[in-house]
């Protein structure tokens, strides 16, 4: 889409506001200070959903005794030193406005619209996926069948816990395929690239390790980007062409994705880019100004607000029956858990009735970005940023976007007080209970895979100490014996008192994803 002048977009925008508001436009007081500019003025229906971003973003949990109010987008890209942030908006499946806040880079005028170009890391994963179903649709492909029947350049890997390798597309768009290697490091400016085959083997100049099998295949979700690069190796291996080359003819070009690419490294003659910032919101990734992703097809994709914006409308209207894009019963299976996980065919899902959603995080090491698409209702978004803090961000943006949607999706979770101190016999440590069935265990994807945990109490308050920290985080209590992890995600912990009054284990549950873990105590 055509850029237009900052004084034009900045006249739009007040000619607007004349009859119902609009996001306020910032007066910039320092270089991280964001301004707003549009591609394309939204309609009146829309703009509720835009003026939530005055001050509607939230955590997703509010303390107990703390009056909130809400954020502005403008204050917390400030606060978490974001200099860039892409907004696009679906209603009734078709892509309905986008907004730009801030610039490419931060002190540089050069300001960030809805065809700007951001790496979105993960969310790479649903545009293979959505790859991987047409080529589906047209015969090439069997969801079911041993992916080793169509691998030329490499071949499942036997491991000492799978001997006779089996696993299929199913498995792998699910992330229920048993490997590892759940994500890779970005690449500078400076660093070679691996080819795919070095990716799979973890031979240099690859930065992670050989993708082998860790768990039997379809006993348990293991949230694995190497098993996404063996899905790419499939697609590539069958057609003889490139996952960039196959992206533009089955996804791109049919959805009018036209900024959108999985060239790697991305060309430094490409126009409109966002930058690359680190957490202090200072560029990065010098002297190009960005990294590379060498592991494409899990999260090397370059795309846009409005592209996504166009995914998702693709993806919803072929649910819905409406679009060619995916035959109905794909698009259904896409949309559709595959036990013993919380994930379809890419993309994860969540919520129930109208409220039901398919989403997807995308974090690479500058760029954090989020999707989400209602297939009930055809509304969504999509959220780009470009700063190192953007994850804590688009999930604060997505909360706005969802109450204001008002389809209860993400409703925010109120801490108490409590009445006593913590139980003391909540203290010790809790172990993965395996005995619990998969179907029943079932993990939240990357956000929770700990094997064991330590509760505490300290001043009062109760904390867990996790594997990967190295210190202890607070719990948020909801209940005498249910408590909140609040982060990136939204984790509860509810202790399990037996009949004998006995502490027997803790549920650790993702509502977010439907999922839950138990662990029994040591």
């Amino acid at each position: 889409m055509k850029r237009v002048s900052t004084t034009t977009v900045r006249l739009l925008i007040l000619l607007a506001a004349a009859s119902t508001a609009l996001p306020t436009v910032a007066q910039p007081d320092d270089r991280h200070s964001p301004t707003l500019r549009t591609t394309a003025t939204p309609r009146q229906e829309e703009r509720s959903l835009f003026s939530a971003l005055d001050s509607g973003l939230r955590p997703n949990v509010i303390p107990a005794g703390e009056p909130f109010s809400g954020w502005s987008l403008v204050d917390r890209m400030r606060h978490y030193n974001v200099p860039g942030v892409a907004i696009a908006v679906v209603r009734n499946g078709e892509l309905a406005g986008s907004l730009g806040y801030g610039s490419l880079q931060a002190g540089s005028g050069d300001q960030v619209d809805g065809d700007t170009l951001f790496s979105v890391g993960s969310i790479s994963k649903v545009v293979t996926a959505s790859t991987t179903l047409r080529l589906v649709a047209e015969g090439r492909l069997d969801l079911d069948r041993n992916v080793d029947d169509y691998l030329t350049r490499w071949s499942l890997p036997a491991s000492a816990t799978v001997a006779q390798p089996r696993a299929t597309l199913r498995m792998l768009m699910s992330h229920t395929a048993g490997f590892g290697t759940p994500g890779f490091e970005d690449y500078q400016p400076d660093d070679p690239l691996p080819t795919l085959l070095q990716v799979l083997d973890g031979q240099s100049p690859a930065k992670g390790s050989a993708v082998r099998f860790r768990n039997a295949p379809g006993w348990m979700q293991d949230y694995s980007g190497g098993g996404v690069m063996v899905e790419q190796m499939v697609l590539e291996d069958v057609t003889g062409q490139s996952l960039e080359d196959l992206a533009q003819a089955k996804v791109f070009s049919p959805l009018g994705m036209r900024r959108s690419t999985f060239e790697s490294p991305l060309s430094a003659t490409r126009s409109n880019v966002a930058r690359a910032h680190n957490s202090q919101g200072e560029p990065s990734a010098a002297p190009r100004g960005w990294e590379s992703f060498a592991e494409v097809g899990a999260s090397g994709l370059w795309t846009s607000a409005n592209d996504l914006g166009r995914l998702i409308s693709g993806l919803i209207n072929s649910y819905q029956g409406r679009s060619d894009f995916l035959p109905q019963p794909l698009a259904t299976a896409m949309m559709t858990e595959v036990s013993p996980g919380s994930f379809g065919l890419g993309p994860k899902l969540a919520g129930t009735g109208p409220g039901r959603h398919f989403f997807h995080l995308g974090a690479n090491e500058s760029y954090h970005a989020f999707i989400e698409g209602y297939p009930e209702t055809g509304d969504g978004f999509a959220i780009l940023t470009n700063g190192a803090n953007g994850n804590a961000l688009v999930l604060e943006i997505r909360n706005a976007l969802a109450d204001a949607l008002g389809l209860g999706a993400h409703p925010p979770v109120h801490a108490v007080e409590l009445r006593l101190p913590p139980s003391q016999d909540f203290v010790g440590r809790y172990n993965l209970d395996a005995n619990v069935p998969m179907d029943v265990q079932r993990a939240a994807a990357d956000s929770f895979e700990h094997p064991a945990f330590d509760i505490n109490i300290v001043d009062g308050a109760l904390q867990v100490k996790l594997p990967n920290q190295d210190r202890p985080t607070t719990l948020l209590p909801l209940g005498p014996a249910h408590f909140a992890l609040a982060g990136l995600y939204t984790f509860g912990f509810e202790f399990r008192r037996d009949a004998d009054g006995r502490v027997r284990g803790v549920t650790v549950s993702m509502p977010e994803a439907n999922s839950i873990r138990y662990y029994g105590r040591e």
